[in-house]
């Protein structure tokens, strides 16, 4: 365990258990030189719980460099709860995790996460003041939508020459919260959409509201199209997905969406450019760090459009330095972090 903590150059990582409620919980703490941890609270199943803590250390990294390349006063941190095969109360186990964060005093903010709601968030916010996203704060999906909006047309722009999405075939994989918000938007500028979910209901929703056209899982990352917005969880892109790839560029919200640096370096070569995942998703944290902070709607949105404008000057940086854009932004990020 430490030695995960050291290679991903970790500051703390806490576990507590509730026999009570069923609460299993880790929280990893990745960087604080910015500011306070924040980040989201996952709620799901693992097969074992050296999964579970692989999971948040490497997403609470992924945070700490959206943080710093978002230029928000906060570090990076992860929340995940190991989901029980039964819970009597769901409310009290979001109330003991509550506690567990009071007890960190202020060092990690958690938020909405994937298998979490606003609901919990409230239960959490009974215990502790150290939380965003409940349901006065709002759902940071639909900001997180509008970031990657916001980075899909600064892609078009630098790998297709316009920013202008009418009639590009753009393929969204995962329709949850922020990808059905995206695929709506997306709709809304004229796009040619495919689209695909594990919940066959929100496929068909898109079909019907959005027009989109409906494609297998399995087939969707091998769609022609001139973008790939994946929008599920991460680890879509590996060394079995990413030679079936036919696209020009990626562009979406999923976390962690390269298995590994390698990947990124493969893209570069076969021609597609990518979009670093935590800068073109960063739009919630966007959300719930200047929200949590007083910020006013207008001040948040105008934060919110500087998303693309971050995008394309990694781009230029990439393209200069012959490096993956990924690359560009780890190093500007880690820049940040280190001092």
């Amino acid at each position: 365990m430490f030695a995960m903590m050291e290679r991903a150059r970790l500051e703390a990582l806490h576990l507590a258990q509730d026999p009570a409620t069923g609460l299993q919980a880790i929280i990893a703490i990745h960087n604080t030189r910015l500011g306070p941890a924040l980040g989201g609270c996952r709620y799901l199943a693992y097969p074992d719980t050296d999964s579970a803590v692989r999971d948040a250390i490497r997403l609470a990294q992924g945070m700490s460099y959206k943080a710093a390349l978002a230029g928000l006063e906060q570090g990076g941190g992860k929340a995940v709860i190991i989901r029980p095969a039964h819970v009597d109360n769901r409310g009290a186990l979001f109330e003991a995790f509550g506690r567990m964060i009071e007890s960190l005093k202020g060092a990690y903010i958690t938020a909405m996460d994937s298998g979490t709601s606003s609901a919990d968030m409230d239960c959490i916010a009974q215990h502790t003041q150290h939380v965003t996203s409940t349901t006065s704060a709002g759902d940071p999906s639909p900001h997180t939508a509008m970031g990657v909006y916001a980075g899909i047309r600064a892609t078009a722009q630098a790998r297709l020459g316009s920013s202008d999405l009418e009639g590009l075939r753009i393929a969204v994989q995962g329709l949850g919260n922020v990808g059905f918000a995206l695929a709506e938007q997306l709709a809304a500028a004229g796009v040619e959409l495919f689209v695909s979910d594990l919940d066959p209901g929100r496929v068909q929703l898109a079909v019907e509201q959005l027009g989109a056209h409906a494609v297998s899982n399995e087939a969707l990352l091998s769609t022609p199209c001139e973008i790939l917005a994946p929008c599920g969880l991460g680890g879509v892109l590996n060394a079995q997905t990413v030679g079936t790839l036919h696209c020009a560029a990626v562009a979406g919200a999923a976390n962690n969406q390269l298995a590994s640096g390698e990947i990124a370096d493969e893209l570069e070569a076969r021609g597609i450019l990518y979009a670093p995942d935590y800068v073109i998703n960063s739009g919630g944290l966007i959300y719930v760090s200047l929200q949590h902070r007083g910020y006013e709607l207008p001040a948040i949105t105008a934060h919110l459009a500087q998303i693309g404008l971050r995008l394309t000057d990694i781009y230029a940086h990439a393209q200069a330095d012959k490096h993956s854009p990924a690359r560009v932004a780890d190093r500007l990020a880690e820049r940040l972090l280190c001092g």
